[in-house]
């Protein structure tokens, strides 16, 4: 097969036939639970704690599959392997599963529809990222609150993210290439649109906010576990702009990308304004313990 492969279903079939009804609660109401993963070396990276995480935010929004855990690990495997074979060997593959309600009982005529499951790849966007490995990612705040635990758990890893966009889209338009940093309304700092945010401060400490107020990063725990083993101290803690500001070194951690250094905040310099040591430390460990240089990959595939 010249064509990708996918999921919907229960059934393995080409990704261009891969596709859900205009009446499925995942389209109309964006009401999709999701997971990202990506390879290295055509290999699923943390696959458990992804599923771990889908099946926790399937229990949250009372979706109940008939696809086990043990399903969806044979099936995304499946497509892995696959798919991997259409990349070139030193490329990899963004994952994406994804789950909804079904079809609402408004288009149909009072009946709810069974749960809908899929699983699709593509090859990873590294051209979004590649340079920013050395030239770091702005941050800008804008009028774009993160949505309140009053609204759905933090815990919970959906695909309702308008704000993601408008806030995105705001802090572009303020300062080229930004990307926005989310607040609550007590001024708290949260997350990025589909990021989790770490400080670096001189003493030796890495900070991250509360457990309990972001998502549950898989890549936060890899970094967390990184750090550990290059002899830094971990803290969780309430954080505001200033604490960014004044921080020695921020990064971004996030599946497809890994880890990204932060530079600057509303256009204030963060740090020297480049990559740290803490982050080239944090980088280099995380391509030893996947086996490659990860940053040579993305400068590599940037322009594929």
């Amino acid at each position: 097969m010249d064509e990708p492969l996918s999921y919907l279903d229960g059934q393995f079939l080409p990704a261009s036939q891969m596709a859900i009804p205009v009446s499925d609660a995942g389209f109309a109401l964006g009401a999709t639970v999701t997971e990202q993963l990506r390879t290295f070396s055509g290999r699923l990276f943390y696959l458990e704690e992804h599923l771990e995480r889908f099946y926790r935010s399937l229990q949250l929004v009372g979706i109940s599959l008939r696809e086990s855990s043990a399903d969806l690990v044979r099936a995304a495997e499946r497509i892995v392997a696959a798919n991997w074979q259409l990349c070139d060997g030193e490329d990899d593959l963004g994952l994406s599963l994804f789950a909804t309600p079904g079809t609402l009982a408004t288009f149909n005529e009072g009946r709810h529809g069974r749960p809908c499951v899929g699983i699709h790849t593509y090859r990873l966007p590294f051209g979004l990222w590649a340079d920013k490995y050395q030239s770091g990612q702005k941050l800008v705040v804008t009028d774009v609150q993160q949505v309140p635990t009053t609204c759905w758990p933090a815990e919970l890893k959906c695909r309702s993210r308008m704000h993601y966009f408008l806030a995105d889209q705001k802090a572009a338009a303020i300062e080229s290439g930004a990307r926005a940093l989310l607040l609550n309304r007590a001024g708290a700092v949260l997350e990025t649109s589909t990021a989790n945010i770490l400080l670096y401060r001189e003493e030796g400490k890495i900070v991250t906010p509360p457990i309990e107020d972001v998502l549950p990063g898989i890549s936060l725990t890899v970094v967390h576990r990184l750090a550990t083993q290059l002899g830094l101290d971990w803290d969780h803690s309430t954080l505001c702009c200033e604490d960014i500001a004044e921080a020695d070194e921020v990064f971004l951690s996030s599946t497809p990308f890994c880890l990204l250094p932060v530079i600057s905040m509303n256009g204030q310099t963060i740090g020297s304004g480049l990559g740290g040591s803490v982050f080239q430390s944090l980088i280099r460990a995380w391509s030893r313990e996947v086996g490659f240089d990860i940053v040579e990959q993305a400068q590599n595939f940037a322009n594929r």
